[in-house]
């Protein structure tokens, strides 16, 4: 008896679960209906609980107005901290300032400083993270916890696997992301070899918004500014 209710239970889920690729289709066409037509952009990612008097916060700020002053616009999550950050500072400068959005139980929210055009909200975080990393030309990576990360490790992966062009990786904060790097490098790459060196070609650790810039442009030197995927 127990068997078939859990039964009867699985088979409500597996329906509820087919109807919701209805939904998850929708933010895909959305996404790619709005930002196929943004123009080139630097996608910035760091923590939402990053308040406006922290050195990162107007450092994110300082980057994101040197990002639009040298053509490209700014992506982000949308929502505060380093995200708000970046989206001011694009929008300060007055070039393309893009968000991202996430519905989150506690954090998340949008951020005064998005082109009201240019604001999409997202269910699904896997949707999100393709309209990232399918239309940026770099990630410019601020201190933060398991989201970015997370959103770090995806955009190396998938350039490792040659599942997108590559594009310039730039952490920001060697204080912050120090010895996260020398433990990929002593642990990953030399005692257990579980990535080659060329995997990192393309990660800059920097500290200056002028370093940002100046990755970006020897980078697209070589390299044609379009969608990946």
């Amino acid at each position: 008896m127990r068997s078939e209710q859990r039964a009867r239970g699985w088979n409500e889920v597996k329906t509820n679960d087919s109807w919701a690729i209805f939904k998850i289709m929708g933010e895909f066409v959305n996404g790619f209906e709005k930002m196929s037509a943004i123009g080139p952009c630097v996608s910035i990612f760091g923590s939402a609980r990053t308040k406006e008097d922290n050195k990162y916060y107007q450092l994110a700020q300082s980057i994101a107005h040197k990002i639009v002053d040298a053509g490209y616009g700014v992506i982000t999550g949308g929502g505060p901290g380093i995200m708000e950050a970046g989206n001011k500072g694009a929008h300060m400068g007055g070039g393309t300032s893009v968000g991202l959005n996430i519905e989150l139980p506690f954090e998340q929210h949008d951020n005064p400083y998005i082109d009201s055009d240019k604001s999409l909200d997202f269910d699904y975080f896997f949707v999100r993270k393709v309209m990232f990393v399918k239309y940026s030309q770099g990630f410019v990576v601020m201190p933060g916890g398991f989201g970015t990360l997370d959103e770090l490790f995806e955009a190396i992966t998938l350039i490792q696997t040659n599942k997108i062009d590559k594009f310039p990786i730039i952490l920001v904060g060697t204080e912050f992301w120090k010895d996260l790097m020398a433990w990929v490098k002593s642990t990953l790459l030399a005692k257990f070899g579980n990535i080659s060196a060329k995997d990192l070609d393309l990660i800059h650790l920097v500290d200056t918004e002028d370093e940002v810039i100046d990755v970006l442009n020897a980078f697209y030197k070589e390299a044609d500014l379009s969608p990946n995927f």
